[in-house]
């Protein structure tokens, strides 16, 4: 993809419907205050959850909105087996690394990343 057909590195909520982006946001730091252990990554950031309970259905639904305010994030979810820990990784092109620490540093602030 060239520069110029890139979205640009900001979150744009109004891609996600209007009756969805309160409950989104609100799911959102509930997920991503269960984070366990964060990992720098050369291109963005992983992090660790515990194999609990609706765990992975809210990985799930945080990756299905935030892929439409966030067209320019890579996501990957990772289980690891016998009950293991729930990765996931925000990766992208150069700028997303810090785009990625300040939107999380917003929703649970942070201050390890």
């Amino acid at each position: 993809m060239s520069e110029k057909n890139q979205s640009p590195l900001a979150c744009d909520m109004t891609a996600i419907p209007a009756e969805q982006r309160s409950l989104h946001l609100a799911q959102s730091r509930e997920l991503f205050s269960q984070i366990e252990e964060t990992r720098e990554l050369p291109d963005g950031y992983e992090f660790r959850f515990a194999d609990e309970p609706n765990v992975l259905q809210g990985l799930a639904d945080f990756v299905s909105l935030e892929k439409l305010c966030c067209p320019f994030l890579n996501f990957a979810i990772e289980i690891e087996a016998e009950s293991g820990p729930i990765w996931l990784r925000l990766t992208g092109r150069e700028g997303v690394k810090e785009f990625i620490k300040e939107e999380v540093r917003g929703l649970v602030g942070l201050t390890g990343l």
